[in-house]
């Protein structure tokens, strides 16, 4: 395990688990309401910011001796994230016949994507090494971990697709 990792591990279950109740106690009950496609679109949205993943190949934002086997899949799978979050909450707001296979598509990958780089990050990076980036692992992944959970929820669920 990479120098300081054990604290993102604590930060990353104490993180899941605070934005997991929230997300049980205030979030999935207001969604219940709602059709499923407007129910996915909030979800959606934190996911389409994922872009600031590229920040894992800034040299200067990390440091310079950063694994690039961890920085490259870190960055350009949150891109890929990102473009297929904001794809499919257009598909969901046009209600396109492809939005909800959009979405699956978006959270399945979205989803490997983020255990592959969490699990390899954990084993292989120094915490140190992480730079500027260190808020994303401690503070952005656990929401995108919550709400990729919300958003398979939602998708396995019967709604009405109507606005």
């Amino acid at each position: 395990m990479g120098q300081g990792m054990p604290i993102i591990v604590v930060s990353l279950a104490l993180g899941a688990l605070m934005w997991g109740l929230i997300a049980r106690w205030y979030v999935m009950p207001v969604l219940a309401t709602r059709p499923r496609a407007e129910a996915l679109i909030p979800l959606l949205v934190p996911h389409a910011l994922r872009y600031v993943g590229l920040g894992f190949i800034v040299v200067g934002v990390v440091a310079p001796e950063i694994n690039p086997t961890f920085a490259q899949p870190a960055a350009y799978g949150d891109l890929l994230a990102s473009v297929l979050a904001l794809l499919a909450i257009v598909a969901l707001r046009l209600r396109w016949a492809l939005a909800i296979p959009l979405v699956w598509v978006f959270n399945i990958e979205g989803t490997l994507d983020m255990l592959y780089v969490v699990s390899y990050a954990i084993q292989h990076v120094d915490a140190g090494q992480l730079g500027g980036m260190y808020f994303v692992p401690t503070l952005l992944v656990p929401i995108m971990l919550v709400t990729h959970i919300m958003i398979f929820q939602l998708l396995l669920r019967r709604m009405n697709l109507a606005p």
